[in-house]
């Protein structure tokens, strides 16, 4: 499967809000850091944190805007969320790092003004 394809594969399931399948897509390892957020999520557990809050928390719903692929092993990509945050809705990056077919590091950041 293509980078691309694990990742609309990503945001299906997190659009469903289906956490295990959403966590599937990670390393036992994964790192995320999200400077917007100000803190770094280490592990299924603090990927799964992450996902809680942000995304369940907010009713978060997220379309893939834009791909670009680096080399075989990373994948940047924008998009659009919408939810209950005050913004309402906002623009955002996500820089995926794979390794054996699984996400092991993520930058997130969010897109203000958009």
């Amino acid at each position: 499967m293509t980078l691309k394809k694990q990742i609309e594969h990503l945001i299906k399931a997190g659009n469903e809000y289906d956490t295990d399948k959403y966590l599937s897509y990670f390393d036992e390892d994964a790192i995320l850091e999200d400077p917007s957020v100000g803190r770094t999520f280490t592990g299924i557990e603090g990927i799964k944190e992450y996902f809680l809050s942000y995304f369940i928390g907010y009713n978060t719903q997220t379309t893939l805007l834009t791909t670009q692929l680096r080399d075989e092993a990373n994948l940047f990509v924008e998009v659009a969320f919408t939810g209950d945050f005050p913004e309402g809705n906002l623009k955002g990056s996500f820089d995926f790092t794979f390794r054996d077919d699984k996400i092991i590091y993520i930058k997130a950041d969010l897109i203000y003004g958009s």
